[in-house]
């Protein structure tokens, strides 16, 4: 089984070194195929990175940490395929274990611990993600969002498709394993906060992607699961309003056929919607 090992990176000339100098000081350039993609990056990221032995992939210009992911994907050799961060916060030595459990599942996510750094002001928005998500697969999820894991190559590719190319590749990656049967396995690890430069996530600009985010993730993953409850309460305030004004008025009011013809063509965007989805997760 041929590993590849893929580090996205943008802006991180602070950073960079830390996973490299472990990497090399473990001697996994050696072992695994190490790709290193430079997103876009405007300073000494790339001139950092081709100091080591390892293999590196530019982007000139920036197009996301999805992006950077598939990039690599679609270079890579391996069978198996790990990423992480470039900003410190992942210690490469959790690899092995990563790769000891892909033996036996088709994903693996290093879950963080409850002694891991996390930015507090995005707890809510990823609570909301969270629950929508299993809402939607009916399962608990695991560390969805964990930008440490490793998974089949050939799974992916099949995925590539649905990615998105920003920061929810891990979020939306999670949901389609899960949603398509495959297996999903997990252990601890700690996070630590990032090295340098602040993260590029902002609250307001970044609050309204998880918004189009959670919309993106029912209408790709269970589109039915929202819109047929929907129908069902717009059909029954329908019905009752109908009732009502029968009995004030001895005829059945026009907004209430409205609000029950309302109700049944959101039932059938339902469907047509459910079966667009599940078109666009047919493999490729």
């Amino acid at each position: 089984m041929k590993i590849s090992i893929i580090v996205p990176a943008y802006n991180e000339e602070e950073a960079i070194s830390f996973g490299l100098e472990k990497f090399v000081s473990l001697g996994y350039h050696k072992k695994y195929e190490l790709i290193y993609v430079n997103d876009g990056s405007t300073d000494k990221t790339e001139e950092i990175i081709r100091t080591y032995p390892v293999k590196i992939f530019n982007h000139h210009v920036n197009k996301g940490y999805g992006a950077a992911l598939k990039t690599g994907i679609r270079k890579a050799t391996g069978d198996k395929i790990i990423i992480l961060d470039s900003d410190g916060q992942h210690n490469p030595e959790y690899i092995e274990q990563i790769v000891e459990l892909l033996n036996e599942y088709d994903m693996v996510i290093g879950e963080r611990n409850k002694e891991s750094f996390q930015v507090k002001r995005r707890q809510a928005g990823k609570n909301l993600i969270r629950r929508v998500g299993e809402f939607l697969v009916e399962q608990k999820l695991p560390d969805y969002n964990s930008g440490f894991r490793g998974f089949d190559k050939e799974l992916m590719r099949e995925m590539l498709h649905l990615m998105p190319n920003g920061f929810s590749m891990s979020t939306t990656s999670t949901l389609a394993f899960l949603k398509e049967g495959y297996t999903i396995g997990t252990f601890p690890i700690q996070v630590e906060e990032r090295i340098g430069r602040k993260s590029n996530v902002r609250m307001v600009k970044d609050g309204s992607k998880t918004m189009l985010l959670l919309l993106r993730i029912i209408m790709l993953f269970n589109p039915l699961k929202i819109f047929f409850p929907l129908s069902l309460i717009i059909g029954f305030v329908g019905f009752v309003w109908g009732v009502v004004g029968f009995f004030i008025s001895s005829r059945l009011p026009n907004s209430a056929i409205i609000i029950l013809s309302f109700g049944i063509i959101m039932f059938f965007i339902g469907l047509l919607a459910d079966q667009v989805a599940m078109l666009n997760r047919i493999k490729r």
